[in-house]
């Protein structure tokens, strides 16, 4: 059974079509990028596939979990789905370890032992071992970034969902960010990465997707879609991120 099962969701923002009948399915283990153009549809439904954005029709399955309003299932489905943004937010008052070891001890009730060696363990995923007393305003983008990761990481998730997590860093730190993003891909993690970083997708994205107008225009082998992609809209899509 697929870790993600998108089937046929709609989704308005008033009179905005948003998303028209979009349906994904993720195997585990399977990384899948999500590329377009601004509006497309992609963090919509990145956000949708967490409970952030309630759908008007079709229906979403993660981790087992069946998307719906009600309160303690979203907050089962949350446990088991971590998402990273393109801001951080980390708490300014709280060091690396702090921030990292909350979750888990505030919604998980795991003991503190436990907490601190989930989060020892996700920073050194993130290669930030020795950042664990730091303070965010101490460290650069990226590495608030990696820290925010191994935050979500210390949940010990089933799906991680990347929303343009390096839309906001210069080329250096995107890249050390990347880096731990393929790093987890290696370890067999279920991803959805929303990106604009076409080479990340073609290089680690078992599947790429297309979206164009709220709709999944084109997908497919990454590798195969990027070198010979179908339609005239994705072709034009590239050509412009080339240039």
């Amino acid at each position: 059974m697929p870790e993600i099962t998108v089937n046929n969701i709609h989704k308005s923002f008033g009179s905005v079509k948003v998303l028209q009948g979009t349906s994904i399915s993720v195997e585990t283990g399977q990384v899948i990028a999500l590329i377009g153009r601004s509006g497309s549809g992609k963090s919509t439904m990145l956000r949708c596939i967490n409970g952030l954005e309630t759908i008007d029709s079709g229906s979403i399955t993660v981790a087992g979990h069946t998307l719906s309003t009600n309160p303690k299932q979203l907050r089962a489905l949350r446990a088991d789905v971590g998402i990273v943004f393109q801001s951080y937010n980390l708490f300014p008052h709280l060091s690396v370890g702090e921030n990292i070891m909350l979750a888990p001890k505030v919604v998980k009730k795991v003991k503190p032992a436990e907490a601190r060696e989930a989060a020892e363990e996700a920073l050194n995923l993130v290669g930030l071992s020795e950042k664990f007393h730091a303070y965010p305003d101490m460290l650069s983008g990226g590495q608030q970034q990696r820290v925010a990761i191994a935050r979500s990481l210390a949940m010990k998730p089933k799906v991680m969902l990347f929303d343009e997590v390096t839309s906001a860093l210069d080329p250096e730190l995107t890249q050390e960010v990347l880096t731990v993003m393929e790093t987890l891909a290696r370890k067999g993690m279920t991803m959805v990465l929303v990106t604009h970083e076409m080479g990340f997708a073609r290089k680690v994205a078992n599947t790429t997707v297309f979206m164009h107008q709220g709709r999944i225009w084109e997908s497919g082998p990454s590798q195969e879609l990027f070198a010979n992609p179908k339609t005239p809209e994705m072709r034009q899509f590239l050509h412009a991120d080339v240039h």
